[in-house]
């Protein structure tokens, strides 16, 4: 299966083409551009690298979340219009278990930690052990607090190695805590586009007015228009 994989959960955007679990190109940007005007034109210009054409392309495959409201909003969007422009179906995938494919670099048995910066004294998270060459899960993605966490990893006894934009953040905390745990080197830290595609290779891809973003907790505007709406049902 050849999958054109996208991810703009964070601050960096990626794009990847992969064949059977094979990486055939990926292109990435950390520029300070918003997502809207840098991962199309990365995602057109990889195909006309590899000289390959969207209808080639079997499925479209993107985080869907956890991560930034605005950046999965971005990713959902592009890879809807990029399937409905191909007539291609979608597959969306965590981008938490999409980051834990880079913790293979640990190895067989290995615990991974992914970890995305929520704010707010918490972190997006979901714990995988590498089994038989792939993340397998311990929990399913969840918003957490840091020191929540952390008495979680001080009960596995076992090193985590530590992936995504909040590792440094986790591994603060470990630190403090006493907890054993390393830090994915920076080529591994951030979110991947190949990890899309990795994390999207078995599953069954599905039309692509189906795919939904997945935020596991109200945005920053909805909080504040739910807080507002408190205040004045109590003034009545």
């Amino acid at each position: 299966m050849l999958i054109l994989a996208l991810e703009s959960s964070a601050k960096a955007a990626s794009v990847a083409l992969c064949r059977d679990g094979v990486l055939i190109a990926q292109s990435q940007q950390c520029s300070g551009l918003t997502h809207s005007c840098t991962l199309l034109p990365m995602a057109e210009q990889l195909l006309k690298n590899t000289d390959t054409r969207l209808a080639d392309v079997d499925a479209i495959a993107v985080a869907r979340g956890p991560g930034s409201f605005t950046g999965v909003r971005i990713g959902v969007s592009t890879a809807k219009g990029l399937a409905w422009g191909a007539q291609k179906p979608a597959i969306g995938v965590s981008t938490l278990e999409a980051m834990a494919y880079h913790g293979l670099a640990a190895g067989e048995g290995a615990l991974v930690c992914a970890a995305m910066d929520a704010r707010r004294s918490q972190i997006y998270n979901a714990l995988f052990e590498i089994r038989g060459g792939k993340p397998v899960r311990l929990c399913e993605d969840r918003a957490i607090s840091l020191a929540e966490l952390g008495e979680e990893l001080g009960k596995m006894q076992k090193s985590a190695f530590l992936v995504g934009d909040g590792a440094q953040l986790c591994y603060n905390t470990c630190l403090d805590m006493g907890i054993p745990a390393v830090l994915a080197p920076g080529n591994l830290v951030s979110q991947s586009a190949w990890g899309v595609a990795m994390a999207a290779f078995g599953q069954t891809p599905a039309p692509a007015e189906e795919l939904l973003p997945v935020y596991l907790r109200l945005s920053q505007a909805e909080r504040e228009r739910q807080a507002r709406l408190a205040a004045q049902a109590a003034q009545e």
